[in-house]
């Protein structure tokens, strides 16, 4: 006897579109493949998402869910720090995101619960309406434009990365880009490089400069 198919759902719709994306990208996706996946005739999905737009900003609203936000009187500085940290990390299961995040006309609740809880700390914290907005972009240009980079990487081990930086070094002639051998050789291929711990840097320096500035606005 064959086991009940399991019922479709929007929720289950749009997680297995977020497999197929984390899996092929988000360009591979297409309305028929995500129905195959399911089991269900294309036409059947549309009971669930209204259209492939729905669809993407339900993907997007997910992936907004997966974004923690630090609870507990932390201060601003942690919770944005470990928000940021989360986004990261969120970002890095679903590469595809980074470039869509913001540029859905219609956020779901997830997003809009994401922004609003954001900005919430930071006039909590007594930001100033602008100063907010002013970190918060900082902010977001920074965590997207670090996920957008580190999934551009060709490499991603040790191994990897001393391949590709060797490949590079033997184009050119030996001292003929003295700064970017000195890089490589006595930082980027010391034993324990990974380019993502540069991004907690990156962070602190731009939290560093909202903290001061935010002192001062008073």
């Amino acid at each position: 006897m064959a086991e009940p198919r399991t019922r479709l759902t929007r929720e289950r719709v749009l997680r297995t579109a977020i497999t197929l994306a984390d899996a092929s990208g988000i360009e591979s996706l297409t309305m028929r493949k995500l129905g195959v996946e399911l089991g269900v005739e294309a036409m059947s999905l549309y009971n669930h998402v209204a259209s492939k737009v729905d669809l993407l900003d339900g993907m997007v609203d997910a992936v907004f869910a997966e974004i923690e936000l630090p609870e507990g009187e932390i201060g601003w500085k942690a919770v944005m720090r470990g928000r940021a940290i989360s986004a990261r990390a969120a970002l890095a299961r679903h590469p595809w995101a980074t470039a869509l995040m913001d540029s859905r006309s219609a956020p779901g609740p997830a997003t809009l619960a994401h922004h609003d809880a954001v900005l919430g700390t930071l006039r909590g914290a007594g930001f100033s309406i602008a100063l907010a907005a002013h970190a918060f972009s900082a902010m977001d240009s920074y965590i997207n434009g670090f996920a957008l980079q580190e999934a551009a990487l060709p490499f991603r081990t040790e191994e990897e990365t001393a391949q590709v930086a060797q490949a590079i070094q033997a184009r050119f002639a030996a001292g003929q880009y003295p700064h970017l051998t000195e890089l490589t050789v006595e930082h980027v291929l010391k034993p324990g490089y990974n380019y993502g711990d540069e991004f907690e840097f990156g962070l602190d320096l731009i939290l560093d400069g909202l903290e001061r500035v935010h002192t001062g606005q008073g």
